[in-house]
């Protein structure tokens, strides 16, 4: 059997509870990588990311390149002497890095690979109405989330479940497939499936503005997976029109109300306890949402100093 020593890389939370449990079963975690320094929020003040935060608690040796391929961190991350690297929810790694060590480098990724490579798979399973995902481990090769499959790991997304609550269960069942991935590759036996390169195979795009944005001539359950699947972050987001105002708000639960109705699409109804908005085949009811300047907040909440016409809409 033979001795890990190993690098891990990694930058949000997700990558925390990995780095945790690696460290916890006694592995040799000889360095850590992770992003620069930030500057963030309205002070800009620098923020450190989630697994430096845990490497500094851990007293482990800790590099934040700004440049993969730059000579100096080369040499620093070659010094390190690693058979194995592990990466979790990090950048793509140039072949120079990710072909140092003798053992390889291998991913946690948060799909069934190849289903969903890409940026964001836990949240593009829920807003596709995925039934279940997974992770994948997988040696890391020159493209992004296609090299050879050590093991994979299957659970049910549950119907109403949201992104937040999906990455948290995820998490978990990443910590399992890591840690028997570390095994395998410790005493040899792990084996490996090349992915397959034919076939239609759902991509994890990158979240921006647009592709967060609802459209109500969706159907109900397609804008209410589309909800789930951004919440808590980066939340939907809708248009509201009232009279000579315009909001831009975030909506981050909802509950999809089937029904047929005779109203205009985009139409909001709202009395004191409640705010829908219809959709072709029925109405959505706005559970909890946030709108500019002020605090994330339930409906109830938002309608005790809020009152909307009947010429409302959202678009």
């Amino acid at each position: 059997m033979e001795r890990l020593r190993i690098v891990f890389m990694g930058t949000p939370e997700f990558a925390v509870g990995i780095l945790d449990a690696i460290y916890q079963n006694n592995y040799d975690i000889v360095g850590v990588i992770t992003a620069p320094d930030r500057p963030a929020g309205r002070g800009q003040k620098v923020k450190y990311s989630a697994v430096k935060e845990y490497a500094l608690k851990k007293d482990l040796h800790l590099l934040q390149p700004t440049n993969l391929k730059d000579e100096t961190f080369l040499k620093e991350l070659a010094a390190l002497n690693a058979n194995l690297q592990v990466v979790v929810a990090f950048r793509m790694l140039p072949t120079q890095v990710w072909q140092m060590p003798k053992l390889g480098t291998f991913n946690l990724h948060a799909s069934l690979l190849p289903k969903y490579r890409g940026a964001a798979p836990i949240n593009w399973a829920i807003i596709n109405g995925e039934q279940e995902t997974g992770v994948t481990t997988f040696f890391i090769d020159e493209k992004i989330d296609t090299g050879a499959i050590i093991l994979k790991q299957q659970i049910a997304i549950k119907p109403e479940e949201t992104a937040g609550e999906l990455h948290d269960r995820l998490m978990l069942l990443g910590v399992d497939a890591v840690l028997l991935t570390l095994s395998q590759i410790a005493n040899g036996s792990a084996e490996t499936t090349i992915q397959p390169t034919t076939g239609a195979i759902k991509t994890a795009y990158k979240l921006d503005k647009d592709n967060c944005k609802i459209d109500w001539t969706k159907s109900g359950k397609t804008i209410y997976n589309l909800i789930r699947g951004l919440s808590p972050y980066p939340a939907a987001w809708t248009f509201i029109t009232d009279k000579d105002q315009k909001w831009n708000v975030k909506i981050y639960k909802a509950q999809f109300i089937e029904e047929n109705h005779d109203f205009p699409i985009g139409k909001i109804i709202a009395n004191k306890k409640e705010i829908k908005v219809c959709v072709t085949d029925g109405c959505l009811e706005l559970l909890e949402l946030q709108f500019p300047g002020k605090k994330k907040m339930e409906a109830s909440q938002l309608l005790n100093g809020m009152k909307f016409s009947d010429n409302a809409l959202a678009k």
